[in-house]
């Protein structure tokens, strides 16, 4: 099967509102598996005992900044590489949040679409109502509304797991930069 058959196929089933919902859970996917990847590539879930590459880069950061800036200019310094690190662990993440809240509303466009379309068949053939024609505009409808749960719920759940590293993440990042200055405060006083 061809991709031209495979979306006309998709398009067949259930309208302008399916081919969205199978182009979004594509993007899903992929951003889901991106995400895990660049998660290992960041060293997010290393043992206690080594140090991931984000938390590394904060504490060179910071302690750069203590042995060569001002005491203000390092707290400054260290705040904005924490700022950046924070920013690098959750890319990706507020993609996963327009997805996961726009899939069940295309789910509910293509359910009220087949609902038209059904009504617009039974208007067209009066007192002759066909019961098949009818089942294939609430066949879509249903069809497009299971569609968007099937690509929300993934999403939904895989944001709420990449958050939860990423507000640890932003935690350690914190803690570590503050440790380092308090440390460089007290070797000064």
């Amino acid at each position: 099967m061809d991709v031209m058959s495979f979306y006309t196929m998709i398009y067949d089933k259930g309208g302008y509102a399916m081919v969205a919902i199978v182009i979004l859970s594509l993007v899903t996917a992929t951003l889901i598996i991106w995400k895990l990847i660049h998660f290992v590539r960041l060293g997010v879930w290393l043992s206690a005992l080594a140090r991931n590459t984000v938390q590394t880069r904060v504490e060179t950061a910071t302690q750069e900044a203590v042995n060569h800036l001002s005491r203000r200019d390092a707290e400054a310094e260290a705040e904005l590489v924490a700022s950046e690190c924070v920013a690098q662990v959750r890319r990706g993440l507020r993609a996963l949040e327009v997805i996961a809240a726009i899939a069940p509303l295309l789910g509910l466009l293509g359910t009220v679409l087949g609902m038209i379309a059904a009504f617009q068949a039974l208007q067209t053939t009066g007192n002759q109502a066909d019961p098949g024609v009818l089942a294939g505009g609430i066949w879509e409808a249903l069809l497009t509304t299971a569609a968007g749960m099937a690509v929300a719920i993934p999403a939904s759940l895989a944001l709420a797991g990449f958050d939860s590293v990423a507000e640890r993440m932003t935690r350690d990042i914190e803690a570590r930069a503050t440790r380092i200055l308090i440390a460089s405060s007290r070797t000064e006083g």
